[in-house]
């Protein structure tokens, strides 16, 4: 299971995001402070240092968090893909404010000397992804283990319950207020999902990253049109393939319950050799353009 086409095509924002945790956590790292960056409700509130509210969002305490937190950011770019890096920018924004200041009255209110400091890093973002990856990213391949059921979707639950368990209530707590920044978001509080930046500010972050690896992003198809419509789907030997196979029904209910296009949803079954979800990320990346 993946987030779609690799690399970080179409997804500068997440880019950014991952550059910057990786930066943050390796320099900060370096200079032994990591344990000291945590949100904490005495240094903001009475010692006003707000410059930890940037900090706590893009540096991990550890080496671990950081490599299950870059995975998770990079596999969730396909949300960018699929609301467009303007909104996205909004999501992220949202996610960040609202699971920070949830932390903050949580110490508050628990005053428990074991939450003096919370772990540091975008657990608010990473876990608000997660909201919309549990409704919106359907199941594509099922399998059991002894007498246990997974799915693909479980390895990412997996690396997500690694993160929210690493520091232990420390690092609960960030994930839980991430989780119900999320929810807020799906409800549409305040209309905010209906909010976008000014352009300036959105393509921002695309002059801001680095170039994707792989080269220029390819030309983009018109909106809502599936890029590979108009090509042959080829098979293994790279020729064209004389008889793909026909899609199940029941994928194509699927894909068409979720919005897209029968004909749309034929297709992209048909390229994707009937994979649903490889399906759903070729339609969302065609959504996203």
């Amino acid at each position: 299971m993946n987030g779609g086409p690799s690399g970080f095509n179409n997804a500068p924002i997440t880019r950014t995001f991952v550059i910057a945790c990786c930066l943050f956590t390796i320099l900060f790292g370096i200079q032994g402070r990591s344990n000291n960056l945590g949100l904490s409700y005495q240094d903001i509130w009475k010692k006003l240092q707000l410059w930890k509210l940037i900090v706590s969002v893009f540096a991990f305490s550890s080496t671990p968090e950081l490599m299950f937190g870059a995975y998770l950011l990079y596999y969730f770019r396909v949300f960018e893909r699929q609301i467009g890096s303007n909104k996205y920018s909004v999501f992220v924004s949202f996610s960040i404010i609202i699971s920070s200041l949830l932390q903050l009255f949580a110490q508050a209110f628990l005053n428990d000397p074991a939450l003096s400091r919370l772990t540091s890093g975008p657990y608010g973002l990473i876990f608000s992804s997660f909201v919309p990856f549990f409704f919106d990213i359907p199941v594509s391949t099922r399998f059991r283990v002894s007498s246990l059921s997974f799915s693909d979707k479980s390895f990412i639950y997996l690396a997500g319950l690694q993160l929210l368990l690493s520091s232990w209530k420390r690092s609960l707590i960030p994930g839980l207020c991430g989780i119900l920044a999320g929810s807020l978001y799906r409800l549409n509080v305040l209309r905010i999902r209906r909010l976008k930046f000014p352009e300036l500010i959105a393509s921002f972050f695309s002059r801001l990253s680095l170039p994707s690896v792989g080269g220029t992003s390819p030309t983009p198809p018109p909106r809502n049109v599936p890029s590979f419509a108009a090509r042959p789907v080829e098979g293994n030997h790279g020729g064209p393939m004389s008889s793909a196979p026909e899609p199940p029904e029941d994928s194509i209910a699927t894909l068409v319950s979720m919005g897209f296009d029968r004909n749309s949803a034929r297709q992209a079954l048909v390229h994707a050799r009937n994979d649903i979800n490889a399906a759903t990320n070729i339609l969302l990346e065609a959504q996203a353009h």
